[in-house]
């Protein structure tokens, strides 16, 4: 059994719900506490040291023989372990798993880094707890004001400061990450391909070129709480209605603009089946090649859900939740990978329309990419896959990377 297969079978049943297969690994819960320290034991078990930052973000440090003081222009990979809800297996853990992995076949290669070495798992990536994604590393590049990040609420009314409280953690310390530019040098994130490319080239790996820009908007509709029965169909302010009617217009919106547009998530109050419903919140996710056609393709949302909402007498509230602009990898640490990819053949250079906290630690430091095939393109769900043999190339490259980078 090779080191990723270990290591890769010991955080299978975390978090998993056997009912559906998928994971429910959500931030400050009991799955991503026991992650947390499953992510210690394997840094001890390396002799590597552990910093939880004030974010929440875990790294794992291996240094230098002689070296001394604070890690300076290091090598760091990782991903994050977190899911949303009824998540599949690869999503996140697949590039944690394999930067320890990479690590193992370092050492057993007998390399010495000249450079320190993290692996890192950054918090709340996903977002699904408390509906902002990439939270950790927004918060460590400043990107996120820790006064919002502390307010955002879960359905239960939990404050991301409360639970960081209950978890044991002081949230009043969160906050941009002032030596961030000094310690990390590259950060290199290895992770599951979402969509299906690689299969239809035949190819286990790809280096990332761009993410596409994206958000997520929040849109209430509010209408008019009454009997389901015994209110006529002339008389009510069904904000369900807009809703449904606005769930079609963006797809045919997304076609239009070569894009993609999903209202994935929905609260609905009173929520019973005897009732019309006083108010449907609803958030749509968003993701185009480009900012512009972004731009236009929720504005033409939004004003679709306006004509749908005038039409049922319904009022309609949009609030931006967060939005990503396009991250164009840099070209040299994109190229350097590829160099040291070149025994394996040609590597496809994709972009990708899934976020990842390489994109937001782009503002701030170099980073780059790989994916590793998905044979059926399917994620974020209980059937997304990599074939094992394709995790073990991915975490061979890996360190290939790392060894080139560390000792060149």
């Amino acid at each position: 059994m090779s080191s990723f297969d270990g290591l890769w079978a010991s955080i299978l049943d975390v978090g998993q719900h056997h009912s559906t297969r998928g994971y429910r690994r959500f931030a400050w819960g009991d799955a991503d506490l026991t992650l947390r320290e499953w992510f210690r034991s394997n840094a001890a078990s390396r002799g590597m040291d552990v910093e939880e930052d004030r974010n929440g973000n875990l790294w794992a440090w291996w240094m230098p023989v002689g070296w001394t003081g604070d890690p300076k222009g290091a090598f760091v990979t990782g991903s994050h372990l977190d899911s949303v809800p009824d998540g599949g297996a690869f999503d996140g853990p697949l590039g944690v798993v394999s930067a320890f992995a990479a690590v193992d076949l370092l050492r057993e290669r007998g390399v010495e880094p000249t450079i320190p070495i993290a692996v890192a798992a950054f918090s709340d990536e996903e977002g699904a707890r408390f509906g902002v994604a990439c939270v950790g590393s927004q918060l460590t590049t400043g990107a996120l004001s820790p006064e919002r990040a502390l307010g955002l609420r879960d359905v239960d009314g939990v404050t991301l400061a409360e639970a960081m409280t209950k978890a044991g953690r002081a949230p009043q310390h969160v906050g941009a990450d002032t030596a961030l530019t000094d310690r990390v040098g590259v950060y290199v994130e290895l992770h599951v391909e979402q969509g299906r490319a690689l299969d239809l080239v035949d190819a286990p790996l790809a280096v990332a070129s761009s993410i596409w820009p994206h958000g997520r908007w929040e849109f209430t509709f509010t209408g008019e709480a009454n009997h389901a029965g015994a209110t006529r169909l002339v008389d009510r302010r069904d904000p369900m209605l807009p809703f449904a009617s606005s769930v079609h217009s963006a797809r045919s919106a997304a076609a239009l603009h070569d894009a993609v547009a999903t209202f994935g998530k929905v609260q609905v109050l009173p929520n019973g089946a005897n009732a019309i419903p006083s108010m449907v919140k609803a958030w749509l996710d968003a993701r185009a090649a480009d900012e512009q056609t972004l731009d236009s393709l929720v504005a033409h949302i939004e004003g679709e859900a306006r004509k749908h909402c005038a039409t049922d007498r319904v009022d309609l509230d949009v609030l931006v939740e967060s939005v990503t602009p396009i991250v164009e990898f840099p070209s040299g640490p994109r190229e350097r990978l590829v160099r040291s990819l070149a025994h394996l053949g040609d590597i496809p250079t994709l972009p990708t329309a899934a976020g990842h906290d390489a994109g937001i630690l782009s503002a701030k430091v170099p980073t780059a990419m790989m994916f590793v095939r998905n044979p059926t393109g399917i994620s974020h769900s209980p059937d997304e896959y990599a074939e094992p043999d394709d995790c073990n190339v991915g975490a061979h490259a890996l360190a290939d990377v790392m060894a080139d980078w560390v000792t060149g």
